[in-house]
């Protein structure tokens, strides 16, 4: 990680913009205070859509496996009758 000041930043932006892309955090201040931080953007997603399809349905699938108990059907109904 490193921490540079708005002025200096401004004459090295291309050098800063270069040490992002290799992966290196940069912080930005103004009078000692952090006021922008530059990260790398990721290139790859971190969960494909597949991934995400196969969960959404096993969560699906689990949700219509449970039924509600005797307790809940109580407390759904009491609250129906308020």
């Amino acid at each position: 990680m490193q921490s540079i000041g708005i002025a200096e930043a401004k004459n090295n932006f291309s050098a800063l913009i270069d040490l992002v892309e290799k992966g290196e955090e940069v912080r930005i201040t103004r009078h000692g205070k952090e006021v922008v931080r530059m990260l790398p953007v990721r290139r790859k997603p971190v969960i494909t859509d597949e991934q995400i399809a196969r969960e959404l349905g096993q969560m699906d699938a689990l949700h219509a496996t449970i039924r509600p108990g005797a307790a809940v059907r109580a407390l759904r109904d009491q609250g129906r009758q308020a």
